[in-house]
């Protein structure tokens, strides 16, 4: 007997083979059959698929679901856009392992991931119930709890703050020291791990305003970590540096192909941004591939195929608080903060800031014509959500910065702003189809779970796809369904998922290749003390199953929880560099 019987439906494969139409059944979590169920042969629940395509699971290579699984076990809004497997712990920054010999490390590492990825301080602090101490006590308290396949790397800033305590910040560990992290990752590799992420981004910094403990750690530590990877089956690196932002230095290049050739393991990185304005910077970014490559490594870059909704504010902390020079200005108490922004020197000295190369990236965020008005606050800006500010600024016969900021000002820099994209053009989306061709380059990098009130790329699988079916169509839906399926399978290494085939584990998307899509980003408070986030709905997903069981159905969530904590070497597989 199936459990669940699909009849008729158009199966797109995750090979990149052609669709075709098939019955496909269920059983015990697996995919038992794909060809003819008659309807005779019995099932539990059958269901007619003509006209819908039937996905395996979308697999995001890059989330921050650490937390959010403990109030959330459906990883919302990822689940909802077919995401049913994530990988988490990246950047250097995990949960676990936490010193029981010093319970005020759980308020730092809550402190840090609220400042560091933008998560609410209330959510963290109750929704998560903060009960383990090991790595392996971390996985055992998500497992059985959760509706997504879940892997997670052990933090770089965790291992540090275990081990050397307040000194991870700004200290260099003895040999002794050293030994212990190296001990507490070859523990939490036993136990799970997929293996060691770390940051030397110049914009991860601490609750305290400090630079995160990885931050500090010079070439020969990351060598020792990367080298207890390579020990252990089905792991991996992630590693993100300051040169993510813009363009590697050689320095850059030579770490990561060396901490992927000593591990025998690839190293991803995010996100490598694609700009036709800017044509220098794939080829850059992608020689660190090159470079991995001929020392024995891989190095892979993930790239998202949207442009992720963003907004911004001068009131909180965002991306323009990154931009060289504004940090400082932007900390300031609201009062003095409107005092300075008002200044047209300081002003003008901000957008040279913001214009200059060593902006990197950040560059993009300095149009300010080209925001939009977001939520405003007060009367005097009544009217004006929706409207562009280079139109107001015209209206007002002002420049574009000065007319943002008293817009601002008058909301007490409350107002929401949503940067239009610069790179929305029809050369950048060409070089971005080129540049998805690389071998080295894999699509992902939504930060699901992190930047819960600035940003949105969870649903970055819908979109995607609805932009492969009915849009550019820069590639073929069975291209797009394999780069978000076996393509991150395979860099994992997951056993047994990112196709449909007959034993794999039955994770699946059935959708209306007519309507599936992602709706708009809208603000909803719906965290652990009533803290906000964006969230988008999933439009044309019909349901969504995790190892077998109906997860998601017409957007909504079924209440089960068939998720797994997958565990490296258990859920994975060694993939070799060499």
């Amino acid at each position: 007997m199936f459990d669940h019987v699909i009849a008729g439906v158009t199966v797109v494969d995750g090979t990149g083979g052609p669709a075709f139409v098939a019955d496909v059944g269920t059983r015990g979590g697996r995919i038992a059959r794909i060809g003819t169920i008659g309807a005779d042969e019995e099932s539990r629940s059958r269901e007619d698929g003509t006209g819908l395509m039937l996905a395996p699971g979308f697999v995001d290579p890059h989330t921050h679901y650490d937390a959010q699984l403990f109030w959330d076990p459906y990883a919302t809004p990822s689940l909802n856009h077919g995401v049913t497997t994530v990988a988490a712990g990246n950047c250097g920054f995990s949960l676990a392992p936490l010193n029981p010999d010093r319970p005020e490390d759980a308020d730092y590492t809550r402190r840090m991931m609220s400042k560091v990825e933008g998560m609410s301080l209330v959510a963290l602090e109750e929704g998560a119930p903060w009960n383990w101490h090991g790595f392996g006590e971390y996985l055992d308290a998500l497992e059985g709890r959760i509706a997504v396949n879940a892997g997670f790397m052990v933090g770089h800033c965790a291992l540090r703050r275990y081990v050397m305590g307040a000194d991870a910040v700004g200290g260099q560990p003895s040999d002794e020291q050293l030994d212990q992290m190296l001990r507490l990752l070859h523990a939490a590799m036993d136990a799970g791990a997929w293996g060691f992420s770390t940051t030397q981004s110049s914009t991860h910094t601490d609750g305290d305003g400090q630079p995160v403990a990885s931050r500090h750690a010079r070439p020969a530590e990351l060598l020792a970590l990367a080298r207890a990877v390579g020990e252990h089956e089905g792991t991996q690196i992630e590693a993100i540096t300051a040169g993510c932002l813009d363009q590697f230095s050689d320095a850059e290049i030579d770490l990561f192909a060396e901490l992927s050739a000593v591990a025998g393991r690839p190293l991803n990185w995010n996100v490598l941004t694609v700009d036709a304005a800017v044509p220098e910077r794939v080829p850059r970014q992608l020689y660190a591939s090159e470079r991995a490559r001929k020392a024995g490594g891989r190095v892979v870059a993930l790239t998202m195929p949207i442009l992720t909704p963003m907004n911004m504010s001068l009131g909180t902390f965002c991306a323009l608080n990154l931009i060289p020079g504004w940090g400082p200005i932007l900390a300031l108490p609201v009062p003095e903060r409107i005092a300075r922004l008002r200044d047209p020197e300081v002003r003008a000295e901000m957008l040279r800031r913001a214009d200059s190369k060593e902006a990197g990236v950040f560059r993009r965020l300095a149009h300010f014509g080209r925001y939009v008005i977001g939520d405003t606050y007060s009367d005097a800006n009544r009217g004006l959500s929706g409207r562009v500010v280079e139109d107001i600024a015209a209206e007002r016969g002002q420049d574009p910065f000065a007319c943002l900021v008293e817009i601002c000002a008058a909301d007490r820099l409350r107002t929401v702003l949503w940067p239009m994209p610069t790179d929305n053009d029809p050369a950048s989306w060409a070089l971005r189809a080129e540049t998805w061709r690389h071998e080295d380059v894999l699509l992902g990098g939504s930060d699901a779970g992190a930047h819960l009130d600035r940003m949105c790329g969870a649903p970055y699988t819908t979109r995607f796809l609805g932009d492969c079916l009915r849009g550019r169509r820069l590639v073929g839906v069975e291209q797009a369904v394999k780069m978000l399926t076996d393509d991150p399978a395979q860099l994992f290494g997951l056993r047994e998922r990112g196709r449909i085939e007959a034993g794999f584990h039955a994770d699946l998307v059935l959708f209306d290749p007519e309507r599936i899509d992602a709706g708009q980003a809208t603000l909803v408070h719906d965290l652990p003390g009533d803290s906000p986030r964006l969230d988008a709905r999933a439009l044309g997903v019909r349901a969504v199953w995790v190892n077998g069981v109906e997860a998601i159905r017409d957007d909504a969530v079924s209440g089960a929880v068939p998720g797994r904590v997958l565990r490296s070497g258990r859920d994975t597989r060694t993939v070799s560099t060499r």
